[in-house]
C-alpha cells in the first residue's frame, strides 16, 4: 500500500469563512518507510491571513506573491497522491480546506475521498489516548518524536513529523504477506512494483546490558509494590484453580 503523509498550511481555520490554502506537504512511505518522494508547494491564496494564522505558519502574502494558485498546481497534486492511502492529522480540516479548493474548479474534481482512502491519526490518538491532549506537539513529546526544530507550523516538516507519529502509534502492526514469496496475488495478478533502490534503511534499535538491567530492576519494583505483575502469568493458586 502507497501511503501518503499530509498536512497543510491555510490563511485562518475555517473555509466556509473564505480561508485558503497556502502550503500542501506529503510524504510518501512504501513499506512503512519513507521513499524520499516528497511533495511540496506553496500557494498564493489571494486573501489575506486571519489574525494569529500569520504568526503559527510565518508566511506572509509578500512571500507567496509570486508562487501558483491553487488552480495552477491541482492536477499536478491530485496525480501525486491518486490511489494512496492518506494519513492525516485531524483529517476534517485538510479535506475540508481541499474539497473546498477542488469545489471552486468544478465539479468534475470531485473530493480527495473520490480518489484516495484516509487515515485520521487524530482519531487513532483519541481511541488510544482518551481524555488526554492529543495535538501533534503532545503526540510528539508522549511518543518520544523529536520535534524540537519544529519553530513554526510547516506543511512539508509537519508531515514529516507525523510520519514518525504515525509509525509510533501502530508500532507493532507489520505488512500481512499470508505467507506469500513473491509479488503476486492470489490471482495471479502482479502487484504494483515500487523502485525500493532509495527506501532509507529501517534503524534497528537494541538495548544495552545497563537498560536491561535498569529494566530487570524497575519491573521487581513494580512486583513489590502490586504483589503481583500480569507478566509473570497467574498466580500459583489461581494456576491451580484452572
Amino acid at each position: 500500500m502507497r501511503q501518503i503523509i499530509l498536512d497543510t498550511e491555510t490563511t485562518g481555520l475555517e473555509w466556509k469563512k473564505g480561508n485558503r490554502i497556502v502550503e500542501i506537504g506529503c510524504v510518501e512511505l512504501f513499506k512503512r518507510r519513507p521513499t524520499n518522494n516528497n511533495y511540496h508547494q506553496y500557494i498564493r491564496p489571494d486573501v489575506d491571513f486571519e489574525q494569529g494564522a500569520q504568526e503559527v505558519t510565518g508566511l506572509s502574502l509578500d512571500f507567496l506573491a509570486d508562487k501558483p494558485e491553487f488552480a495552477q498546481i491541482a492536477d499536478e497534486f491530485l496525480a501525486f497522491i491518486d490511489g494512496a492511502e492518506l494519513i492525516i492529522h485531524n483529517a476534517a480540516f485538510d479535506l475540508g480546506f481541499l474539497d473546498y479548493e477542488l469545489s471552486l474548479l468544478g465539479p468534475q474534481y470531485g473530493k480527495i475521498t473520490d480518489r484516495c482512502t484516509v487515515i485520521d491519526t487524530l482519531a487513532m490518538a483519541r481511541e488510544r489516548f482518551p481524555g488526554q491532549r492529543n495535538s501533534l506537539d503532545a503526540l510528539c513529546r508522549r511518543l518520544g518524536v523529536d520535534n524540537s526544530h519544529r519553530a513554526l507550523h510547516g506543511g512539508l516538516l509537519d508531515a514529516q513529523i507525523l510520519g514518525d507519529v504515525y509509525i509510533a502509534l501502530t508500532s507493532g502492526q507489520e505488512e500481512i504477506g499470508f505467507g506469500l514469496e513473491d509479488d503476486s496475488g492470489a490471482d495471479g495478478a502482479t502487484l504494483l512494483a515500487f523502485d525500493t533502490s532509495t527506501l532509507l534503511p529501517r534503524p534497528r534499535v537494541v538495548a544495552t546490558a545497563s537498560e536491561l538491567e535498569a529494566h530487570t530492576a524497575r519491573l521487581e519494583r513494580l512486583r513489590k509494590k502490586a504483589g503481583h505483575a500480569l507478566w509473570d502469568g497467574p498466580k500459583v493458586e489461581e494456576a491451580a484453580s484452572a
